[in-house]
């Protein structure tokens, strides 16, 4: 008897959090339920469910979460997930030194680091790795696994599927730290986190 997913097969689908890229790393593959006649790889939803379970469980336990993406289309999903959960988004570049320059302004020290993709977040993740900093990360197929603690498989180009993604994670991360009883109690929509 398989556990039921957070949220039905359907929302998954809908979101496109299925889709991967026509690449596909060794470490990835683990994740990916077939790869379609066109060479496109689509993940295991079964597997990506678990795996936000797997990450939302980490993430609770940190005081001082940071969330970092360039990409343009995740910055409403990382902002809100932020406000949600009390942790620090960074939308947009990523200055270097904001992890290891204690003399920069915006220095933080966060205890965990979220990226939405550590290709394109590269820099967030070479200066967690340099402070010892654990790094969770969503990852698409084509994404290598190296220097990271934590791997989300999942579509991380889709706006719908980052909205998806960060929607469920803060609502599960609030689950996990008693501030909600049932899911239902979740406030938030999809549309909050730009998934609209």
């Amino acid at each position: 008897m398989t556990e039921e997913m957070l949220v039905k097969k359907t929302e998954y689908l809908t979101a496109g959090m299925h889709i991967g890229m026509k690449s596909c790393t060794p470490y990835m593959r683990q994740f990916v339920y077939k790869i379609r006649d066109d060479g496109l790889a689509v993940f295991n939803l079964q597997k990506v469910d678990q795996r936000i379970r797997v990450a939302t469980e980490f993430l609770s336990r940190f005081g001082k979460i940071m969330v970092v993406s360039r990409k343009d289309n995740a910055a409403k999903a990382i902002e809100t997930f932020s406000e949600v959960v009390g942790a620090k988004a960074i939308a947009g570049r990523f200055s270097p030194g904001t992890l290891t320059n204690p003399s920069y302004r915006e220095f933080y020290e966060p205890d965990v680091v979220l990226v939405v993709d550590p290709l394109v977040d590269e820099q967030a993740v070479k200066e967690a790795r340099k402070r010892r900093v654990p790094i969770v990360a969503l990852c698409d197929t084509f994404n290598i696994s190296e220097d990271l603690d934590l791997c989300i498989p999942a579509n991380n180009n889709g706006r719908k599927s980052i909205a998806l993604m960060f929607w469920l994670m803060a609502r599960e991360i609030l689950k996990k730290r008693g501030e909600l009883k049932k899911g239902s109690e979740f406030e938030y929509t999809l549309n909050d986190f730009g998934g609209e």
